[in-house]
């Protein structure tokens, strides 16, 4: 087992309908956030590139090579760091994937889309039918896309294939929250390893996320979480004892001056 320290940046943001202009702007303003503080990991929501907007997935579809995916990769090797951004992606086959866009420092680029969807995610997007794990400073990090992590298959798999930490990117609401901790506290329980939650704040496709992202050892006890719907980062330190997490409040600048 790898003991050395894993740092975690959970990237806590609000995402604008559609507009992946400011939205890629956030996620690069994170990202050097992250790096400053020493992260070598950023996570961010489900979707994030674009919001929760289901009905906006295949316009908004991105592809291997496009101006956004270049921006952030670029940013992972600048700063040194892993990035996981969501976002609607092509798929060959018909509907678009709600996936995720992994950025190694080294410039490598590598996609998940997630395998278990909601009921009437399957209106607008198509399942994907792969795990996946990918290594940070020698551990091996599961990636969960939402309601992946409700489905007991997925988490087997991942413990199966070695991995150290599982990593969720989602869209919850207050609503939601309580079973949803639950669930995913009992997750690292059964695995034995920490579980990181990274959520969406404020509106997004017709829901209002709760924030409260953060992490659980590998007992199922919570350790750190966000508290309420504030944007910021929660940075999380792992792999150590004892485990650790410290939120950081960070605004997003307006107007954007990235061009796509």
């Amino acid at each position: 087992m790898n003991n050395s320290t894993l740092i975690v940046g959970l990237a806590q943001i609000q995402a604008e309908k559609g507009d992946l202009v400011n939205n890629l702007k956030t996620h690069l303003e994170f990202i050097a956030a992250s790096a400053r503080l020493g992260a070598d990991l950023v996570a961010f929501p489900e979707l994030s590139l674009t919001g929760y907007e289901l009905e906006l997935a295949a316009e908004l579809a991105l592809e291997a090579g496009s101006s956004v995916l270049t921006e952030l990769s670029r940013a992972a090797v600048r700063h040194r760091i892993v990035v996981v951004a969501g976002c609607p992606l092509k798929n060959g086959a018909g509907k678009p994937f709600i996936g995720a866009v992994i950025c190694f420092s080294d410039g490598r680029v590598e996609y998940y889309a997630k395998q278990y969807l909601h009921p009437g995610e399957e209106q607008y997007c198509a399942p994907g039918h792969r795990n996946y794990q990918f290594p940070v400073k020698g551990h091996r990090v599961a990636l969960a896309i939402c309601a992946d992590f409700g489905e007991a298959r997925h988490g087997r798999d991942a413990k199966a294939a070695g991995a150290g930490f599982y990593l969720a990117s989602a869209l919850i609401s207050e609503q939601g929250f309580a079973a949803d901790s639950r669930m995913l506290s009992s997750l690292a329980a059964r695995l034995a390893v920490p579980v990181l939650l990274c959520n969406h704040v404020g509106a997004t496709g017709g829901w209002v996320a709760c924030g409260n992202s953060g992490f659980w050892d590998g007992a199922g006890r919570p350790v750190f979480a966000a508290r309420g719907a504030n944007t910021g980062l929660v940075l999380c330190t792992l792999g150590e004892e004892p485990q650790a997490g410290r939120f950081y409040p960070i605004q997003a600048e307006p107007a954007s001056t990235v061009s796509l």
